[in-house]
């Protein structure tokens, strides 16, 4: 489901107690506000609440005034909570190295506006994939990897993040491993995508090595990441079934295609502020 061009987003997450979805609902209703859709979830694992309410505001709505009213409902319940505008749009690096299909997923989908972002920058690491980012008027960074000074790239790959106060980096098949340093930095805020295939193929060429063994299913896997290579909190993910029929070159052409949608799919619930972090999970509302 895709937000509403004129709606504002309240997310909210605080421990399980009594009377969390009245302290939001009732807020917004004493508020007048009108509620266009509410998700909610609590984990009884973890002990903490989480929701999500799209509302329409009303006639005289101050932002500011809403947000101090809410602080002091919630901080009996220690609820932590955000407010994004309507036609909010976040800035978006994309980081790219050879393969085009995810990037020319994304930029399309912004192109006819199924993805409310304004990606600010492509970066790479090779200079394959310059022009089709200026044909879309986006600015292009060949950043080279000295593997002898990986400190000194990811450097200037922070800077272009900071200068374009970009709120969401995604790697779009950027296909170098981030450092430590780099994955805290970008702890909450950056998406990346990958094949997922049982068994879980390493090295090079992971689609032939399926055909190899048969596999019946492939699909990808968006996540944040984090230290652990390809193991983030997971956003979304994608299979499609495929038989004896199906040679190496149609594996890979399954894995772009369920790639891009999953990849497109896990930045669209970033974007409309429906995903949040609980530990090492995430809840998807």
């Amino acid at each position: 489901m895709s937000r509403a061009p004129d709606t504002w987003i309240l997310t909210a997450d605080c421990p399980s107690v009594l009377g969390t979805v009245d302290a939001v609902t009732r807020y917004l209703f004493e508020q007048g506000c009108y509620v266009t859709e509410h998700h909610s979830f609590d984990d009884r694992l973890s002990s903490r609440f989480f929701i999500r309410v799209e509302f329409r505001q009303p006639e005289g709505f101050d932002e500011s005034s809403f947000r101090a009213g809410l602080a002091e409902r919630g901080e009996s319940f220690g609820m932590i909570f955000e407010l994004t505008a309507p036609n909010y749009r976040p800035k978006v690096v994309i980081m790219v190295s050879k393969a085009d299909h995810c990037l020319n997923d994304l930029l399309y989908r912004q192109r006819i506006n199924q993805l409310s972002m304004d990606v600010v920058a492509v970066v790479s690491n090779h200079p394959d994939l310059e022009p089709l980012a200026r044909w879309h008027d986006i600015p292009y960074y060949h950043f080279p990897l000295d593997p002898n000074d990986k400190p000194a790239q990811e450097a200037r790959v922070m800077k272009v993040i900071e200068d374009t106060g970009a709120e969401l980096v995604v790697l779009a098949r950027y296909m170098q491993v981030l450092s430590p340093e780099l994955c805290r930095k970008l702890d909450g805020k950056a998406i990346n995508i990958h094949h997922s295939l049982l068994p879980g193929f390493k090295g090079a060429k992971p689609y032939h090595q399926a055909y190899n063994k048969g596999v019946k299913l492939v699909g990808a896997t968006a996540h944040y990441i984090n230290n652990d290579l390809d193991e983030g909190p997971i956003i979304a993910q994608g299979v499609e079934v495929v038989d004896h029929s199906h040679y190496p070159e149609d594996l890979i052409a399954k894995g772009r295609d369920i790639e891009g949608l999953t990849l497109a799919r896990a930045v669209g619930y970033h974007i409309e502020r429906r995903v949040f972090l609980n530990a090492n999970r995430t809840v998807v509302l």
